[in-house]
């Protein structure tokens, strides 16, 4: 019940602010984290808002909107808004409202609300992508566009509940091992086995398309592979880059029963199609300058796919999208670490890939001892007294890249490295001259896009095995790389403003260590400029996981 020691207060406007100092704090933050959104979070007040995308998702989980609202009052100061609570029980209903089915050859949309079919009909966004009417509660979908009519009504506020559904698609046995190839225990952690089963649902047509939401280093590749054996199906897994490609053949051909004879890669590199094909994101995007075709995308009617999984889902290009509206009858699984796309598409993933089945806070995962745990710390800098004048006369644009190169960073950096001695540590950035100056002045090896698959993952294995202690890497490494290792990572310069890349950044320290030393994560940043502003920014996504950050300056550090 509302109470004044509550940490929560929900306002008309449907954003909700959260307490950081209140003793409930952790447990309202994991409470609203299944069904709002985190869009500010300084030291003391967090602002969460609660968004139609945020409740569907939640409505796919089997939230219901009274174990919403029940949860808003159970950590409320005051009474909820009554236009919230009608908001939140209208939204929450609109899930489901209409749906697909199939009736033999012919996929209907349905509904039992006889006046919302005419308007859907009737609807420019949607009216092109249906057919004959059958009766008052069905009508015709047009063959080939489940995909477009599902955006199309997403876009009008009603999201389908998709019951058409699957091909079963080639069958190949598929089993996990119950050990590694060398020998090691093998087994499914409870999370990894749950997000299966609820992505599986037993087969039906309620499973087999969604989004598993897990951090780094908490083996959603594992999820995958458990998806696969439940469903004994042909399959495609789409993955950021080459290196992540062969780490999932590796892993596939470690923990479960496929022959690497039943393993192919289609890459840049090669193009094997076998009954469980691994690609990547820019091989399928590739396309002659000028030209609107995109040769490659004819690997997804290659073979009778039962599955496609895609891997980094956050990450997926617009033109995969716009094939992926035309695969619908295939099961898909979307795999990240955060659905947070800085392009703003996470309604495409909805609706085309699936909702959010599954997620697991960050924080639960490292209490239970299955990621490590960090420590986050931003340090702030002074901008070079040299490089004042440049970037007060730089154009807006560039005066990011001016901050991210202050040289002042680099003392900075060389006293942490000092603090963590023998530990393996990754130093990120993302240009290729600041890189190119680290990497010399700490003779480290250096790590970029442009360096061969092979050299790449010579030095993943040196950097393994503790051969070298510092890697210099671009942001080649944000994705699919796996450096269990790593328990340090120093961070002196990003992408911009990007969340995803902070998470990603963040997730390769995360896997539990060996022995059991605590992970940190440095970003070093130069003050009163927009290095810091977008520092800002990318602290959202760390803080709705439950990271604090401590705020160090440059005279503290040295």
């Amino acid at each position: 019940m509302p109470s004044p020691s509550n940490p929560l207060i929900v306002q008309g406007d449907k954003s909700l602010l959260l307490e950081v100092q209140n003793e409930r704090y952790e447990t309202a933050r994991d409470a609203l984290a299944r069904f709002a959104e985190l869009e500010k979070s300084p030291e003391y007040i967090h602002t969460y808002r609660i968004t139609p995308l945020s409740l569907w998702n939640a409505a796919s989980s089997g939230l219901t909107a009274s174990e919403i609202l029940a949860q808003l009052e159970e950590f409320s100061k005051y009474g909820l808004p009554a236009n919230v609570v009608r908001d939140i029980e209208e939204y929450v209903g609109r899930y489901g409202r209409v749906q697909l089915v199939r009736e033999g050859e012919n996929l209907i949309l349905t509904s039992e609300d006889e006046t919302l079919m005419v308007e859907i009909l009737n609807h420019k966004a949607t009216a092109r992508f249906l057919g004959r009417r059958l009766d008052a509660y069905q009508a015709l979908v047009v063959p080939g566009r489940r995909g477009h009519l599902k955006q199309a009504l997403l876009q009008i506020g009603y999201p389908a509940e998709d019951l058409a559904g699957y091909v079963v698609g080639d069958g190949l046995p598929i089993a996990l091992r119950g050990a590694t190839m060398e020998g090691k225990p093998f087994y499914l952690r409870h999370y990894q086995e749950e997000a299966a089963e609820i992505f599986y649902a037993g087969g039906s047509a309620r499973g087999g398309s969604g989004v598993i939401v897990l951090p780094c280093g908490a083996g959603k590749t594992i999820v995958g592979m458990a998806a696969m054996a439940q469903l004994q199906t042909s399959t495609l897994i789409l993955s950021p880059n080459t290196v992540a490609v062969r780490q999932w053949m590796s892993e596939l051909a470690d923990k479960t029963s496929l022959t690497e004879e039943l393993i192919g890669e289609y890459s840049g590199l090669q193009k094997d199609i076998r009954p469980v094909t691994v690609s990547t994101y820019q091989i399928l995007t590739y396309r002659k300058r000028g030209s609107d075709d995109f040769p490659h995308f004819s690997l997804f009617s290659a073979r009778n796919w039962g599955l496609i999984i895609y891997d980094e889902v956050h990450l997926l290009p617009a033109p995969v999208f716009r094939i992926t509206a035309e695969i619908q009858a295939r099961r898909r699984l979307g795999l990240t670490a955060t659905l947070v796309r800085e392009d703003g598409l996470e309604g495409d993933v909805f609706s085309l890939i699936g909702p959010q089945k599954y997620n697991v806070p960050w924080k639960d995962l490292e209490k239970q001892g299955w990621i490590a745990t960090a420590i986050c710390h931003e340090v702030r800098v002074p901008l070079a007294e040299s490089a004042r004048m440049e970037y007060a006369l730089a154009p807006q644009r560039q005066k990011y890249s001016v901050a991210a190169h202050n040289s002042r960073k680099l003392a900075v950096m060389q006293s942490i490295l000092e603090r963590h001695v023998g530990e393996s540590i990754l130093v990120v950035g993302m240009y290729l001259d600041q890189l190119d100056e680290v990497a010399a002045l700490l003779q480290a090896p250096l790590l970029t896009g442009q360096t061969p698959v092979r050299e790449r993952e010579k030095l993943y294995e040196r950097f393994r095995n503790g051969e070298v202690k510092i890697l210099v890497v671009s942001k080649v490494a944000n994705f699919s790389i796996d450096l269990p290792d790593a328990s340090v990572a120093i961070e002196i310069s990003g992408t911009f403003g990007s969340r995803q890349e902070e998470a990603q950044r963040l997730g390769r320290i995360l896997r539990p260590k060996s022995d059991s030393v605590m992970a940190h994560f440095y970003t070093i940043v130069t003050r009163e400029t927009v290095d810091q502003s977008f520092a800002a920014n990318r602290q959202r996504f760390l803080t709705e996981q439950g990271y604090k950050y401590e705020i160090l300056y440059e005279d503290e550090v040295l």
